[in-house]
Formats: C-alpha cells, sequence, structure tokens
C-alpha cells in the first residue's frame, strides 16, 4: 500500500529523475537520426514508385504502424539475437540500449517515411517543371524549390513524431533500461511514494514537450518567412473621406460592366 501524500517528495524526486534525463534524451536522438535515415530511404522508393521496392515499403510501413511498440521492442531484443545465431552473429553481449535505439528509429522510420513523401507530394508540380525550364538540374531544383517548402510543410508533423518519441522513450524501462521511467519506478518502490513519483516525472516530460514545441515551432516560422500572405486592402475615409468615398464609387461603377 503506497505511502501518504506529501508534497516534499515531489521536489526531492526532481533531481534524482532529472540524473536519468541523458539516458532519454541519448534514445530520443539516436532513434530520430536512424529513423530519418531509414525514413529517407522507405520514402524513395514510394516516390518514384519502384515497383518491388514499393512493395516491401509498404511492408514496412505496415509492420511498424500495426503493431505496438511494446511488441517490436521484445520481438527484436529476445528474437533477433535468436533469427542470427545461425549466421554466426552472437549478439547475446550486446547492449539492451542499442536494441532499444534501433526498435524506435525503426518505429519512427516508418512515421517520418509518410512524412517525407507526403511533404514532397505536397510541393507544385509546376515550380519543379518551371525550374528544369529555366535551366536547374534535377539537383539544383529539389534544393532550392522542393527542399525548402517541403521541410516547412513537414516541421508540423515532425514536432508531433519527436514529441511522441519523447513520451514512447517511457517504455524502455521494460527491458531494463534505467531511464526517467525505469528510474521513477525504483523510487517509487523503494519509498512507496508512488504518486508524487509519477508527478514529479510528468512535470519533467511536459516541461521538455514544452520546450521542443517551441523551439519547432520558431523553426516553423522561420522556414516559412518566405511566404507572402495576401490581405484585403483596407479603406480608411478620414477628413478626406469625400475623395475617398468618390474614388471607392468610381471603382464600383467601372466594375460593372466587367472592365476593370
Amino acid at each position: 500500500m503506497s505511502a501518504p501524500f506529501e508534497i516534499g517528495y515531489v521536489f526531492s524526486f526532481l533531481p534524482k529523475l532529472i540524473d536519468t534525463l541523458g539516458v532519454t534524451l541519448l534514445i530520443v536522438a539516436g532513434s530520430l537520426l536512424t529513423g530519418l535515415a531509414a525514413g529517407f530511404l522507405v520514402a524513395l522508393p514510394r516516390l518514384y514508385k519502384i515497383p518491388v521496392l514499393r512493395n516491401l515499403s509498404g511492408l514496412y510501413l505496415s509492420f511498424f504502424r500495426g503493431t505496438p511498440i511494446l511488441i517490436q521492442l521484445f520481438l527484436f531484443y529476445y528474437g533477433l539475437p535468436e533469427l542470427l545465431k545461425p549466421l554466426g552473429l552472437d549478439l547475446t553481449r550486446t547492449p539492451v540500449l542499442f536494441f532499444v535505439i534501433l526498435v524506435y528509429g525503426l518505429h519512427t522510420g516508418a512515421y517520418a517515411a509518410e512524412m517525407i513523401r507526403a511533404s514532397v507530394e505536397a510541393v507544385d508540380r509546376g515550380q519543379v517543371e518551371a525550374a528544369y525550364a529555366s535551366g536547374m538540374t534535377a539537383y539544383q531544383a529539389f534544393a532550392r524549390i522542393v527542399l525548402p517548402q517541403a521541410l516547412a510543410i513537414a516541421v508540423p508533423v515532425f514536432s508531433n513524431l519527436v514529441i511522441a518519441l519523447l513520451k514512447d522513450t517511457s517504455l524502455a524501462f521494460t527491458l531494463g533500461v534505467m531511464e526517467m521511467t525505469g528510474k521513477a519506478q525504483t523510487l517509487g518502490t523503494l519509498t512507496q511514494h508512488f504518486f508524487e513519483t509519477y508527478i514529479a516525472l510528468a512535470l519533467i516530460y511536459l516541461v521538455i514537450s514544452f520546450t521542443l514545441e517551441k523551439g519547432l515551432s520558431a523553426a516553423e516560422r522561420r522556414l516559412k518567412r518566405h511566404e507572402v500572405r495576401e490581405e484585403a486592402p483596407v479603406r480608411r475615409f478620414g477628413r478626406r473621406g469625400k475623395g475617398s468615398y468618390r474614388a471607392v464609387l468610381a471603382e464600383i461603377d467601372a466594375g460593372k460592366g466587367g472592365q476593370i
């Protein structure tokens, strides 16, 4: 049975949980790098419609998007060493963190692939054709026309992906990784103050998620700074309202017959 609630434990647990923040961020960073690389490789066959590779990409997406990440962790951690043992590869001494980053990276790659594909296809094809007509090569058209716009489109989805990955790292403790959730479970067991432990843990996740969201929102605004927003003209009627009013009437009269 849990001990009575004491707010002081929340503040005393915060520094102890922050000590393991580095492991959590390492999982996030390693998984993002692995996921973006895998997502790019998986997105290419779908963008260029390469027959066999496109089907393999679809199978990859179906598996990693259609099964829980916890099941994927168990399958890779317990199953991959057994599958590679007949090939002479011994993974029994491989650090568990390697399997965690690999699984999270492949899981992230499935969503990153769709993000990349959708962002590139959202760019108007006419702009690319205009770039070719002006003498640009395929690489120049992609780097100067497609990539900046695709990045701006992808940032909101990427922001959700990063925050979801941060929260999903809480399952890594099921394989024995001592990240923040694993540390919280240990502290709760030792002190029997589970409620205070998870309040402290929730606060840390909240602060990190908020910081990431604001940082990525700033990046999105910077990437979209080239976009021009069309605003309706505002007409003001002041002391010289007669002249302005007549000008508006003149424009209305000129437009009645379909002429501007």
